[in-house]
């Protein structure tokens, strides 16, 4: 069995953490612990993601920064490519490559953009993908595809690192979770959101035996490359409590939810500090999970399990 994969806890910012500036709040972030700053890529949620990481990079020294996730269908994979390239370069290599199919049915119907099926979106993406890597590769890169045509063009500048940024996929159904495990280096594993916005049926496909089934799809598509993965959990709850049955209960009918399977779902995080502790130390037993994302309104009271869960 695979040594079990050391502890990586990111925040999530829409903007600068209360009552302070977005240069304070990311130094802050490093200084408490936090491996990665990721932000949204929605458009009615705050900071837009490319100028949010390039500046958050530009101010810090060890922080990662990522979006979680970029949502293909929003932008055309050569401008992104540019762009992603430049923050990799801007930072030395602390970029996390987040990409995602896009799912918000508000995003498509406020901005006009098409919002096609779902196997029209992950083919988009997939094609996406291969664009990205090709432009980040030496040389010259050309593609022919069902929804891009890329012509002997020679991406610049190129990413810091030689193979690219790490690829961090966000997936919830089969297919799109057998091609992160095949495809990406950080997988996020999520509920699967088919109505395009946050429901009773996306939070009942975040419950354990949904979860158990998404891990194996994962790994089915990587086969002898799953030990080499890293998954990653984005928290939809997340507080420090010592009334988390209390909480649970409160908050079980707003999803629809059992309070002990809210509980027992690795999208939520309540309890103390000692009983998260445990608790992630379960869901990695269980699932693999490592790298969990903590809301931004929640991540000065989570430093002190950032601190004990990383030894920062």
């Amino acid at each position: 069995m695979a040594h079990p994969r050391k502890f990586r806890f990111a925040a999530e910012l829409h903007g600068p953490l209360e009552g302070m500036t977005w240069t304070d709040s990311v130094r802050w972030l490093e200084d408490a612990g936090y491996c990665t700053l990721f932000v949204p890529d929605h458009f009615t949620e705050g900071l837009g993601p490319i100028a949010a990481m390039a500046s958050a990079a530009a101010v810090t020294t060890e922080l990662l920064v990522g979006p979680l996730v970029l949502a293909a269908d929003y932008r055309h994979p050569v401008v992104l490519a540019r762009e992603l390239a430049s923050i990799d370069q801007i930072s030395q290599g602390r970029l996390e490559l987040g990409l995602g199919a896009g799912w918000m049915a508000s995003d498509y119907k406020g901005s006009g953009i098409p919002m096609d099926p779902p196997k029209v979106r992950v083919d988009r993406m997939i094609e996406v993908v291969a664009i990205l890597k090709g432009l980040f590769a030496p040389g010259a890169f050309s593609f022919s595809g069902e929804h891009f045509t890329i012509t002997e063009l020679e991406g610049s500048p190129k990413p810091f690192r030689p193979e690219g940024p790490p690829l961090l996929i966000g997936a919830g159904a089969a297919r799109m979770l057998r091609y992160a495990g095949a495809t990406a280096d950080i997988v996020g594993i999520n509920p699967s959101i088919h109505s395009g916005e946050i429901d009773s049926a996306a939070a009942r496909d975040a419950q354990v035996d949904r979860i158990d089934q998404k891990v194996a799809w994962v790994q089915q598509g990587a086969g002898d490359r799953f030990d080499d993965l890293e998954l990653n959990a984005w928290l939809a709850v997340a507080n420090i409590t010592e009334d988390a049955a209390g909480m649970a209960e409160l908050l079980a009918p707003a999803f629809e939810a059992d309070p002990e399977a809210l509980l027992d779902s690795p999208m939520v995080m309540l309890g103390t500090i000692e009983q998260l502790a445990e608790q992630v130390e379960a869901r990695r037993d269980r699932w693999g999970y490592s790298y969990h994302v903590i809301p931004g309104d929640s991540a000065k009271e989570f430093a002190p399990l950032v601190a004990r869960m990383t030894g920062k």
